[in-house]
């Protein structure tokens, strides 16, 4: 496997601290945070306002600079998919009455973009903007089940998982067979791996090229879910999904 690389880790670093903050941060602040020396955060921030993705003030404040917006922006250019996702999720959840969110991958994790409450919330962990381990949700197993042997191995050291619940997947080799058959299905499932008391329904969302960028849920208390066919949700889920995937571009063939 190949090796991080140490400074642009520690540039990372530093760029990640202004995540979710609205004010600014003076180099001194920036050193206890990070916990590094004095001159390699001024080499560091010195090189990150040359490229624009930093800017500092005349207090000598720092902030993001312009770089990051475009690189925000080149991301959503696929489609917008986080304003797609919020009106996704308000729509579903207001036709079923199911709490409804929408995710993406981001290593081990599922980072929620989207979540809108059902007719009666049920208390669940997810919120927008936090991350939960994939392998214990609906959304993660889908989005996992798009991944090959070998990634899901350096995502995964040693084949042990995270538990949320006494239900959760703990190892590699009992979730296989799930990423297997959502894989096949294109639905994954979930009850109570996560949440006590609640099932969820998960598809992947895909853009024009077909790749999966995201995943939505329906997340169902359990007197509900059992309430109905496995496949009535596997269907909701997947309608979910086709309303906000991209359309994929006709296929051409040449004559002769």
């Amino acid at each position: 496997m190949a090796r991080r690389t140490p400074a642009v880790m520690r540039a990372l670093d530093i760029l990640e601290l202004f995540v979710g903050r609205s004010g600014r941060l003076t180099a001194a602040d920036i050193g206890v945070a990070t916990d590094l020396p004095r001159t390699t955060v001024h080499e560091l921030l010195t090189t990150l306002v040359s490229r624009g993705y930093l800017e500092r003030d005349e207090a000598g404040r720092y902030r993001l600079g312009m770089m990051t917006v475009q690189l925000g922006q080149a991301y959503t250019s696929r489609f917008d998919l986080l304003g797609e996702a919020t009106d996704l999720a308000r729509t579903v959840a207001l036709e079923t009455g199911e709490t409804c969110s929408v995710a993406v991958l981001q290593g081990n994790e599922v980072f929620y973009l989207a979540k809108v409450d059902g007719a009666e919330p049920f208390h669940m962990p997810s919120s927008i903007g936090r991350r939960l381990p994939a392998s214990c949700t609906g959304l993660g197993k889908v989005l996992l089940s798009d991944l090959d042997e070998e990634q899901l191995a350096a995502l995964y050291p040693g084949g042990t998982l995270p538990a949320m619940t006494p239900a959760s997947r703990t190892t590699l080799a009992e979730l296989t067979p799930e990423l297997a058959a959502a894989r096949a299905g294109g639905v994954a499932y979930e009850r109570e791996e996560s949440t006590p008391g609640l099932a969820c329904a998960a598809a992947p969302i895909r853009d024009f090229a077909g790749h999966v960028v995201a995943a939505v849920s329906l997340a169902v208390p359990l007197q509900r879910w059992d309430a109905r066919p496995t496949e009535t949700w596997a269907e909701l889920a997947l309608d979910a999904a086709a309303r906000i995937s991209a359309p994929r571009p006709p296929v051409v063939t040449r004559a002769g």
